[in-house]
């Protein structure tokens, strides 16, 4: 068991490019107690296994599972979003995205998942074929299925690979499988569209063709701050900006 916990702790270490050493100076604690974790020698406790996560920066969730695996209960507790304890947070992320209009805003889980979005954001998948709008809705496939969204966005392989570094940076940080799935799909998807020749904007837009109009849309992702509850430390709230005033007027006029 304890060894388990150790493997775990010694494959973050190593994700993250330390040493025992540097890992133990950056816990305030020995190389050898570091050392004896991770090969099993010595079972390290509930604030020893926190404390070399936090220094490892791991997930909650998968600070949860090392704990598991050295025969502690989990730390981190996890809910639906809409169970009793979560109604302030589901009712502050309504808040949140209603007052996003008339700009489109969604929230999303650690898959990418759509947990949440206003109408500004629905109005956007209208004409959407049915079968891509069962949940789980995947907000990256629904972007770049031949199907889905991408024949409306004008600058595919531009926004396309926008999300496959950020998807990238999120896989680093978490070494979540299902992102590393979702990374050699959307990498392995063809082009439909060439990017025009021109010089690279100091943030990257999504131009999305809405009828006769192109919105040209900025996006900002915000998380919850210092979270000690698995779910809310997944959840991110994409929300859309106008990047030019044609795009604003039009989402202005609804």
């Amino acid at each position: 068991m304890t060894h388990a916990a150790g493997h775990l702790l010694r494959t973050w270490r190593h994700r993250r490019h330390l040493s025992q050493l540097e890992l133990a100076h950056r816990a305030q604690v020995s190389p050898r107690h570091v050392s004896f974790v991770e090969t099993g020698r010595s079972r390290p406790t509930v604030e020893m296994v926190l404390r070399l996560c936090d220094q490892l920066t791991v997930p909650l969730r998968e600070q949860n599972q090392v704990l598991l695996a050295a025969g502690h209960a989990p730390a981190h507790p996890e809910h639906r979003l809409d169970s009793p304890p979560m109604e302030q947070v589901s009712a502050a992320i309504d808040g949140i995205l209603a007052a996003h209009l008339p700009f489109p805003a969604l929230v999303v889980d650690r898959r990418w998942d759509l947990v949440a979005a206003n109408d500004a954001l629905y109005g956007l998948l209208d004409g959407l074929p049915d079968h891509l709008l069962v949940p789980p809705v995947n907000v990256i496939r629904l972007s770049v299925d031949p199907v889905g969204l991408a024949p409306r966005i004008v600058n595919l392989d531009q926004w396309r690979t926008h999300l496959i570094h950020r998807l990238r940076r999120e896989h680093d940080a978490s070494a979540d499988p299902d992102l590393a799935n979702l990374l050699t799909e959307v990498g392995d998807l063809p082009a439909m569209h060439t990017a025009p020749a021109e010089s690279m904007p100091l943030l990257v837009p999504l131009r999305l063709r809405v009828g006769d109009d192109v919105l040209s849309l900025l996006s900002t992702t915000t998380v919850f701050g210092t979270p000690h509850e698995v779910t809310l430390s997944e959840l991110a709230i994409e929300a859309f900006y106008p990047a030019d005033d044609s795009t604003r007027k039009l989402l202005l006029q609804g």
